[in-house]
């Protein structure tokens, strides 16, 4: 009752406080009381935070990055705490100052938020507030404000007059010819999102214009940023404007001078194949490629090497098989030998999935040699990629052709010395094992996975033991009472408690895969047995493992044979013991 009665006091009270924390010298107590930002304006109320708090904050920015950064986020939600969409525009003033400031995190945010509540404002809003705001932004004396201007510009145009839309492509070609390379990088890298936008007549007679200036700049670093436009503007236009409008400048990138430029063009290759469209694929974009594969830049190569397999699956399907033998094929050869890794290694990811397109004659007789080769290249990831794509081959030829040559690639990476490559390995084992089929896998790959839960690793042996439950998931539970258990149970009579300690953990993942019965007659005698072991990390991982393996036994097991060796443990001398021991009694019972 009191806080009513007093309300006309407290009404300044939020605002003190935040004035008094805005200028306090933590910076945490100011980004604290940004961020409660949105309680204050409540408590204020609509027409308080209109006349007041916005122009504080507007007045009051010059502080800490952190400090800012917030300010800008929260101003991006404010709409609803100023009065809703008729009140929007009071939030333009402190935006517009943290749209200039030095640090671009900021200026990021600030734009982000003026994205956020520009389609808030009314058309009528958006000429009389808005779009001033762009154009103040767009020629302002510091580069920091114009390159803040260009993320605006496709988030306005379209709702406003004719005469006002002309002036705001005016604005944007001046910000691609500016003289900061700062400010024409970001009029290159937003100029695609501006181009759907803007209609197809002054696409064609403004923005492109902008876009081939922009392709032929002194920096490569605008340069590259004018591939991403390119995209966008193949897709918008006709067949026959695209060769016209837009493919002299894509073939100048491709050939650029800059490795950089090159990249980009390769990393954007795909998206590129599709908006051009079939018939300029097949004319350009093919010996692009050929180029972009053997280009003397290693990055550039790689980049290419990883769209094989996309550009291959989105040439025309009436001459895809064509142009893959004839005219990329040859250069995808010579690259399974390439002198850089990244290269052989980004070209493993994806040569597998050649196979399906090409059918099984042509993989037998082109493709197969090349995997062969790669099986065994001197680099473990080039190997690694091979064998976790085997799965796209498998569905074409099986896997017969290449199982001779597998075993061995497989057997070196299980025992490299690097322990990540060994983990690799043994993540795809279920896969090969399914593909491999039971009766290859026993002969040959069981005793590595064997091997692995020894290794001296802990992560090689913890991946090892879902493994084993992965493969009984395959194979199913008979296969893991003759093949596995025997092994995993001898595992609890070696010398190393830390294989012991592995001994048990198998337990705890087989249990669920092999059910009531042979977990109870074979796995349970072991684990008891153990709980006499002279080492307190294994006694107390007994209890544990009987606490994971509880809810698959019968009550009546629990009772006679699990419940008595718990409260053994449960008067143990080692303090772990007794408290996993409890724990497990604890979990049984509930």
């Amino acid at each position: 009752m009191a806080a009513s009665d007093s309300s006309s006091d407290d009404s300044l009270y939020p605002i003190a406080v935040l004035i008094d924390e805005l200028k306090n010298e933590d910076v945490q107590l100011r980004l604290n009381s940004i961020k409660k930002l949105s309680t204050i304006a409540l408590a204020l109320g609509v027409d308080r935070t209109r006349s007041e708090l916005i122009p504080f904050l507007t007045e009051t920015i010059y502080d800490e990055d952190e400090v800012l950064l917030a300010l800008a986020e929260q101003l991006g939600n404010f709409t609803p705490l100023v009065g809703g969409p008729d009140h929007v525009h009071c939030l333009l003033p402190p935006l517009e100052s943290l749209a200039t400031v030095e640090e671009t995190v900021v200026r990021d945010k600030a734009v982000d938020s003026l994205r956020a509540i520009s389609g808030q404002h009314s058309p009528s809003d958006l000429e009389e507030h808005f779009v001033p705001l762009v154009q103040r932004l767009a020629s302002g004396d510091w580069f920091t404000s114009r390159t803040s201007a260009c993320g605006l510009f496709s988030v306005c145009y379209q709702r406003v007059s004719p005469a006002v839309k002309a002036d705001l492509r005016n604005h944007f070609r001046n910000l691609c010819q500016d003289d900061t390379p700062m400010v024409r990088r970001a009029a290159a890298s937003k100029l695609g999102e501006f181009a759907k936008v803007v209609e197809v007549e002054y696409l064609k007679s403004d923005l492109i214009p902008m876009f081939v200036n922009l392709a032929q700049d002194e920096q490569d670093s605008v340069r590259l940023l004018a591939v991403e436009a390119c995209v966008s503007i193949a897709t918008l236009l006709q067949q026959d404007d695209v060769e016209q409008l837009v493919m002299p400048t894509l073939r100048q990138c491709s050939g650029d001078t800059s490795w950089r430029v090159r990249y980009m063009v390769a990393d954007k290759f795909t998206e590129l194949q599709k908006a051009v469209g079939p018939e300029i694929t097949k004319s350009d974009l093919v010996p692009a490629f050929q180029s972009l594969l053997k280009d003397t830049e290693a990055e550039v190569r790689a980049a290419a090497a990883h769209k094989v397999r996309d550009f291959c699956q989105n040439l025309d399907s009436y001459q895809q098989e064509t142009i893959i033998m004839t005219q990329i094929l040859p250069f995808v050869k010579e690259l399974v030998a390439d002198p850089n890794q990244h290269v052989k290694s980004a070209l493993a990811s994806v040569i597998m999935g050649l196979s399906p397109i090409l059918g099984k004659h042509n993989t037998i007789e082109h493709l197969l040699p090349l995997f062969l080769s790669q099986l065994k290249d001197e680099c473990p990831e080039v190997r690694l990629n091979i064998i976790s794509n085997l799965d796209c081959v498998n569905e074409v030829i099986g896997i017969q052709q290449l199982s001779q040559s597998l075993l061995p690639a497989i057997v070196e990476l299980a025992e490299d010395s690097k322990w990540r490559v060994r983990l690799a390995i043994i993540e795809y084992m279920p896969l090969l094992a399914g593909q491999l089929g039971v009766e290859f896998f026993d002969e040959k790959l069981n005793l590595l996975c064997m091997t692995w839960l020894v290794d001296h690793v802990y992560a090689i042996r913890e991946a090892a033991t879902l493994n084993l439950k992965k493969l009984v998931e395959k194979f199913g539970p008979d296969w893991a009472q003759n093949t596995v258990i025997p092994k995993v149970l001898a595992m609890s009579r070696d010398q190393n408690y830390l294989h012991r300690m592995t001994c048990l953990f198998c337990i705890n993942v087989l249990a669920e895969a092999c059910g009531s019965e042979i977990t109870a007659k074979l796995m349970l005698p072991t684990v008891l047995t153990m709980a006499g072991d002279n080492v307190a990390n294994v006694r107390f991982n007994v209890a544990k493992t009987l606490q994971k393996i509880g809810p698959v036994l019968e009550p009546n097991c629990i009772q006679t044979q699990v419940k008595p060796v718990l409260d053994k443990l449960n008067v143990d001398s080692d303090v772990d013991v007794k408290y996993f021991a409890s724990e497990a009694i604890a979990g049984i019972a509930g």
